[in-house]
């Protein structure tokens, strides 16, 4: 993905490719209509940074994409992952822009962690993704953007919110990828704001040092087609893994790979888990935490293989692992570079949940994973329903 150089004026909209869109009043009338917005509190820099590259940078980023055949599942479905791909472009496009409003090294927004994300609504193929991005909070090294996507059938002009999620990214510089740059500070509209995101940075940043606790624990390897068949239902039943060679068009100007990749990957093998447990249509509800630990080259080989920890009636948790490695060296220099939990539903051929098939557990290590899986369903389930109450 190309990034735009600092205070220059982003390219029109095309509903075929994601691109970064030009403020409203810019934009060719006869070619796409976008609502002009007011400045938020992503586009008011702080005096420190200076008014002019606050001006400059108008209404918020927006990436508009219509949705193909390759985008989606055999009932048209439009995969999670093609969604978080492109959750991670507009984040990452916003972020850097950001950081480049300053003196100093050019630098490139690079993602860390993905929060919780809610598929709130399934896409299908033909219709058009709006995806908009706003960043909510700045600390000195870090910033939070808050990423919109709008699902629209552009024969009837319905709009549905499809999915939201928040990213946290660090900027990274392009002379030497391991020094992180300062990060220009963002005007918020009250104190209240800028509080309630200092205690997300402060969550965040606790959780991120509680999983390294986990991180480096060692998955099972792939079945070999020549051990005995495994028992239906069981977690060695449908645990799957997919390994591929990381490529230039994986990467960014940096050489390393895209967040947004990545997460393609796990939610393909995290599909492919749900499919082989559920042998239903299934598609992606939510995704917990994505932890991004390590960066992963170009030229390194990644497996990412997803297990089943917890089955509900109506649902799994899946979680899934990407260890990396160099081309070569895959037993002796692999490491685990990202780690998240995937919730899945089954749905029948009208879209209506359907039941899952209980999990068979095996052995004391399956049974601890189902109950933290449990843990975190139930705290998950206590939350939605805390929330309906509010609105």
């Amino acid at each position: 993905m190309s990034v735009p150089q600092p205070r220059e004026a982003a390219s029109s909209l095309q509903l075929c490719r994601p691109r970064i869109s030009k403020p409203a009043d810019e934009v060719d009338k006869s070619a796409v209509v976008v609502e002009k917005r007011q400045p938020t509190q992503s586009q008011q820099v702080s005096n420190d940074v200076g008014e002019e590259a606050g001006a400059k940078q108008g209404s918020k980023p927006q990436l508009i994409r219509i949705m193909r055949p390759d985008d989606a599942n055999i009932v048209g479905n439009v995969h999670g992952g093609i969604i978080l791909k492109m959750v991670e472009e507009a984040g990452c496009i916003v972020g850097t822009r950001h950081c480049n409003t300053q003196n100093g090294d050019r630098c490139l927004a690079a993602l860390v962690r993905v929060e919780r994300t809610e598929f709130l609504s399934p896409m299908f193929i033909g219709e058009v993704a709006h995806v908009t991005a706003e960043i909510m909070y700045t600390s000195k090294h870090s910033l939070e953007v808050q990423v919109k996507v709008m699902a629209e059938n552009i024969l009837t002009g319905a709009k549905k919110l499809a999915n939201k999620a928040a990213l946290w990214y660090v900027p990274c510089s392009l002379q030497n990828v391991d020094k992180i740059m300062e990060v220009p500070p963002i005007k918020y509209a009250s104190a209240e704001q800028e509080e309630e995101g200092k205690k997300r940075y402060d969550a965040q940043k606790m959780e991120r040092q509680e999983t390294k606790a986990r991180i480096e624990e060692v998955v099972p390897p792939p079945l070999n087609p020549e051990d005995p068949a495994k028992e239906r239902h069981t977690i060695g039943f449908s645990q799957s893994s997919l390994i591929q060679l990381v490529g230039p068009s994986d990467c960014s100007l940096h050489n390393y790979v895209h967040g947004g990749v990545t997460m393609k990957l796990m939610d393909e093998v995290a599909g492919i888990v749900a499919c082989r447990h559920c042998n239903t249509n299934i598609v992606t509800a939510s995704v917990d935490a994505i932890n991004f630990h390590r960066k992963i080259k170009n030229g390194c080989v990644v497996t990412v293989t997803g297990r089943l920890t917890f089955v509900s009636n109506k649902s799994m948790e899946i979680e899934v692992l990407v260890d990396a490695s160099s081309l070569g060296e895959e037993d002796k220099g692999k490491y685990r570079a990202v780690s998240a939990f995937f919730t899945y539903v089954s749905l029948d051929k009208d879209n209506k949940p359907l039941a899952v098939p209980p999990l068979k557990i095996e052995g004391e290590e399956e049974q601890r994973r189902f109950e933290e899986g449990k843990a975190r369903y139930l705290q998950s389930k206590a939350k939605r329903l805390a929330d309906k109450e509010r609105q």
